[in-house]
């Protein structure tokens, strides 16, 4: 390596750099859209976050677990994002980008300021910000939890390095404990960062020493964090609904963690055809692939511990990447326990410091290193910012993105599917469907089920893009077998409830509508739809409480408001219908819809009209 810079300005130009190179990269997400994984369910379809910052969203936030997820910073910012930018999803990715950029600089800053070592602080946020497995966590928009806990995660450090360096201050020490609450609301996943604190108290820091009142009184010190974890982990534990998986037996358990634990590694060093939704490991996991993977790991933590007297940092940096990917690694039983690139955001930062800094170790006892390191470094970061880039660029949107997770994974049964939907989305977009496209779809759907036969929602997307296909009777049998293979489907009931109605089978419609809302309370659609066929009765009554439930739960729905005021003003409650007329002729002005605005304002007029004429 070479010799660290005394320059002043060294450090501002690193950072600038940094920035610079992230934006190279990372910029490009600017012009992408959303994607059909989670963006559609977490941001443009969840209505807490598209009706922007308010202080009743921010309680929601709070107080609310979605989507198995009880993070909210994270919600409130992409609150944030939506009262900026609308759904215009440049925006909320310009926010990833600069959120990741943050969290690099603020490494390089912390490495800097704890070691004093500039260029290999450099050299580790560097690889760090720019390798491809980073292309996950900024990317997509919904996984913004990652750089925002980052980025609490390198506001905690930095805390923390104030907080030793001078003598003991409440108010710093609480600094620390704020910041990191609000990395844990972020994402949970930084409930290991106590750990990471007592070994940065090893190295860089210097503070622990052989001495059990030492070692005591560091790790006394950070019971107040491990009071917080405590409380994250009981909340994660409530809002992922927990729970010891029948399929998955301890030695299952044990043999995929140590797998990951060395898949992760060798990405780390061969990042090469990386996707999202990764396969989850069969059950029938190999003795020797079990042995291998635990002697890879017991070879290098025993080297990490040799060497740890002279060169600590070498166990840290390894220490950190174990215990930081220790939530997610499969021996705690949250989701499918399948692996993901953005697993590593954190993990793979202690990987870096142990390289790094051995290298330069290595270059200090052979100074003639530094003329090939220095160059070898530069093309490093070139090469992964190459790779990054092209990494990124497949998230230009979700066609893009699985064809090629499909492409990289032809076995992956839910790449297939949601490729299905991505297709059908497309099809959908323009005035009239593209039975191409259409058809591609279907045979996605159906190259699903031929991996996983019993996939009930990949019959689900097949019986949906056959509907709009325009094959209503092939639908129907999709839809039917998607909700044998899966009881209390609720959207598979309510979509053949609507096929159905369609077809003027009212009463099978109306048993498979309300069997929709009877499984999901919260389901606006079939509330909808349920409405929709009590009007066609000639229910009036009953049809305008579902209404008015479609209404409650989607507020901002301009075809819910219109159909409620249409169903009032068909009992003569005409001022009442005028009031969900005026509703949803401010919602239609908000949303540019000047021709139903129009509409509306004829509607109001002649609710009005009968609301004063005399009576004969």
């Amino acid at each position: 390596m070479p010799p660290q810079s005394r320059n002043r300005w060294t450090p501002w130009i690193v950072c600038g750099l940094l920035a610079l190179a992230i934006a190279l990269v990372f910029g490009q997400t600017v012009r992408y859209d959303f994607i059909n994984l989670d963006d559609d369910v977490c941001i443009t379809g969840n209505p807490q976050i598209t009706g922007g910052l308010s202080w009743q969203a921010v309680g929601w936030a709070f107080t609310h677990r979605y989507f198995g997820n009880w993070d909210p910073m994270t919600w409130i910012s992409h609150m944030a994002d939506w009262q900026l930018y609308g759904p215009n999803a440049g925006g909320h990715h310009l926010t990833n980008v600069l959120l990741h950029a943050a969290t690099a600089v603020l490494l390089f800053v912390l490495l800097r300021q704890m070691t004093g070592a500039v260029w290999s602080s450099a050299l580790a946020a560097a690889l760090f910000a720019l390798h491809p497995l980073r292309v996950e966590s900024v990317a997509w928009v919904t996984e913004r939890k990652d750089v925002l806990s980052g980025l609490f995660c390198m506001l905690t450090l930095l805390a923390y390095w104030d907080y030793v360096r001078r003598p003991f201050s409440m108010v710093r020490y609480l600094t620390v404990l704020v910041l990191f609450a609000l990395g844990l609301m972020a994402k949970p996943m930084l409930v290991t960062l106590p750990c990471v604190l007592l070994l940065l108290d090893v190295w860089p820091l210097g503070r622990m020493k052989p001495q059990w009142r030492v070692v005591l009184r560091l790790t006394v010190e950070k019971v107040p964090l491990l009071a917080l974890v405590a409380g994250c982990c009981a909340i994660t534990v409530w809002a992922e609904g927990v729970r010891l998986h029948e399929y998955l037996p301890v030695r299952w358990q044990l043999g995929n963690a140590l797998l990951s634990y060395v898949a992760y590694l060798r990405q780390c060093f061969y990042p090469i055809d990386l996707s999202p939704l990764g396969l989850r490991r069969g059950l029938e996991i190999s003795n020797w692939a079990i042995a291998g993977a635990g002697l890879v790991l017991a070879s290098v933590t025993a080297v990490a511990a040799a060497l740890a007297k002279r060169r600590p940092y070498l166990l840290v940096g390894w220490l950190w990447y174990l215990g930081m990917l220790f939530p997610v690694i499969g021996l705690v039983p949250f989701g499918t326990q399948a692996p993901a690139d953005r697993f590593t955001y954190l993990p793979q930062i202690g990987l870096w410091i142990a390289l790094v800094w051995a290298i330069a170790d290595l270059c200090r006892a052979w100074p003639r290193l530094r003329v090939a390191v220095a160059p070898g470094a530069m093309c490093l970061v070139a090469m992964l910012m190459v790779l990054s880039w092209r990494q990124t660029a497949y998230w230009r949107d979700s066609v893009t993105l699985w064809s090629r997770t499909v492409a990289c994974t032809p076995a992956n049964h839910r790449a297939h599917n949601i490729l299905g939907n991505a297709l059908v989305e497309r099809a959908v977009a323009e005035q009239a469907v593209d039975l191409h496209e259409m058809d591609r779809a279907i045979a996605e759907y159906r190259e699903a089920i031929r991996i996983k036969p019993g996939y009930a929602e990949a019959y689900y997307g097949l019986g949906a893009a056959l509907a709009t296909a325009g094959r209503p009777g092939e639908a129907a049998a999709e839809f039917r077998r998607a909700i044998a293979l899966q009881s209390n489907y609720a959207i598979a009931e309510n979509d053949l409830g609507n096929l159905l109605a369609q077809a003027g089978q009212l009463d099978e419609a109306m048993t498979h509508c309300r069997k929709a809302v009877e499984i999901e309370p919260a389901f606006a659609k079939a509330h909808f739809n349920l409405g929709e066929i009590l009007q066609l009765q000639n229910r009036l009554h009953e049809a305008v409480t579902a209404y008015e439930v479609a209404a409650r739960l989607r507020p901002n729905s301009l075809e819910y408001r219109c159909r409620l005021g249409e169903a009032l003003s068909g009992l003569g409650r005409q001022a009442a219908a005028e009031a969900e007329y005026r509703e949803a002729l401010e919602l239609a002005t908000r949303q540019g819809e000047h021709a139903l605005a129009d509409l509306l304002r004829q509607r109001i007029a002649k609710c009005q009209s009968a609301v004063t004429r005399p009576k004969q």
